[in-house]
């Protein structure tokens, strides 16, 4: 039902977007979390994806949506403009889209990694396709056909991926805490570079220096080789989107209580902080000037920035009267995140109540019924029962071996955000929301449930 609800709200929203027009510099029409931003070389088109399953093409010239693609069962947490003209989409459900811009329907599809895919990059070239998972790999897909490269040794979720400039290497970066350099040319075993606390993405700069966003809030660097560089403290709460301008000069940040930090990457120091709405901002992407910046989170709008002088481009107050999604609060399918959830006590609460019913009616046989009666009774409650266990078995699997993390998390008390942020999103803002009310609340991991 969350799906179908996102979809045709995801729907809705775009249209409203087609039909208004430019939005002020701010791209509306998702309705969910936007995960994943992607900018074409030449500046005119944007890609995003979203929690809501869709991913939507947009001009920047005009400020409006110019497509929408909707293919995975669920959120997209990735996207890229090939150097083909094509675009890429990579959802939780595990699958890469391949899509001729304009087709209704994916031209290829590529599938075997064995968890939700979390990251892509393109090579210099623009001849292969790598992508992240938390299946703990990361996988190189040749775009004009040929076979696939498994690059294994993460411990954890795999959580980044870049190409270094020259094409000769993959970068990775993870939830083990380790940056990982892969040789693409000879047998080579990769470099590995250890860091103090978990990592949820990575990016290259134009000179190879490498960049990893830490849970510490700090962002790590890194020398090609893979020797640190030093770190710089850029935000009071986990680091977890990353970009840089093509000159290679500035790097922003993003974080889970929504602020962006601008850094002087040669100079390894903060120089301003790009303050939004106090929700998390999960995608950034820098244009070809190097200087105005996208970024994409929980408020379900893409944003404009100069991140030179820290100003938010074409301001619109969110909830106002020329706010598209004014329509939509309070919309049932913007808050029922976890459907799984509330079935499962449904069917406790009616399974069971049913099973109870006729159980009585069993163990105290003739007060008040007749032998029909108890026939009736005991069939139900053979009925309900075995419906009941098959739930519940069904309720154990997800919870220990369907659904991964799911079983750490109830022996431990707490999961990852990014585990978070894919299960119980709108749970983690609240729970940001409240850490930006009091900052020494922040925890490191985020309780689960």
């Amino acid at each position: 039902m969350h799906r179908s609800t996102g979809l045709f709200l995801s729907g809705v929203l775009l249209g409203l977007a087609l039909q208004l027009g430019p939005a002020a510099a701010q791209l509306r029409g998702h309705g969910g979390p936007v995960r994943a931003l992607a900018i074409s070389g030449d500046g005119e088109t944007a890609l995003s994806g979203s929690f809501d399953s869709s991913a939507i093409l947009w001009s920047l010239r005009h400020d409006a949506a110019r497509q929408l693609l909707r293919f995975h069962d669920s959120a997209v947490n990735a996207v890229a403009l090939l150097k083909d003209g094509r675009a890429a989409t990579a959802g939780e459900d595990a699958r890469i889209a391949l899509w001729r811009l304009g087709d209704s329907a994916p031209a290829a599809v590529l599938e075997g990694h064995m968890g939700p895919v979390v990251a892509l990059a393109v090579s210099p070239d623009g001849g292969t396709l790598a992508s992240a998972s938390w299946d703990g790999t990361i996988r190189l897909w040749q775009l004009a056909g040929g076979e696939v490269v498994v690059l294994a040794g993460h411990r954890q979720n795999v959580n980044g991926v870049a190409f270094t400039p020259d094409g000769k290497a993959v970068v990775s970066a993870g939830y083990d805490a380790t940056v990982r350099i892969w040789p693409l040319r000879g047998p080579t075993a990769p470099v590995v570079a250890a860091l103090p606390t978990p990592l949820n993405a990575v990016a290259v700069a134009p000179d190879g220096e490498i960049a990893a966003a830490g849970a510490d809030g700090r962002v790590y660097f890194l020398s090609p080789e893979g020797e640190r560089l030093g770190a710089v403290e850029a935000v009071p709460t986990p680091v977890i989107a990353l970009a840089i301008s093509g000159d290679g000069a500035h790097l922003a940040a993003a974080s889970i209580q929504g602020a962006v930090a601008i850094i002087d990457r040669r100079a390894k120091r903060l120089l301003r902080t790009l303050v939004g709405p106090g929700l998390p901002v999960w995608s950034l992407a820098f244009f070809p000037d190097n200087r105005t910046l996208l970024s994409g989170g929980a408020d379900r709008v893409i944003r404009r920035w100069d991140s030179g002088s820290g100003a938010e481009i074409g301001a619109l107050a969110a909830g106002g009267a020329d706010d598209p999604l004014a329509a939509y609060e309070g919309d049932p399918g913007a808050r029922i995140f976890n459907g799984g959830q509330k079935m499962v006590y449904w069917i406790v609460v009616l399974g069971g109540g049913a099973v109870a019913v006729s159980g009585y009616v069993l163990i105290f046989p003739f007060y008040g019924t007749t032998v029909e009666t108890m026939q009736e009774a005991e069939m139900v409650h053979a009925i309900v029962a075995m419906l009941f266990i098959a739930a519940m078995l069904a309720h154990i699997y997800i919870g220990t071996i369907g659904m991964e993390g799911a079983f750490e998390a109830m022996g431990t008390g707490t999961v990852d955000l990014n585990w978070a942020r894919e299960h119980h999103a709108l749970w983690l803002d609240e729970q940001n929301r409240q850490g930006a009310a009091n900052p020494r609340a922040q925890p490191s991991a985020t309780p689960g449930e």
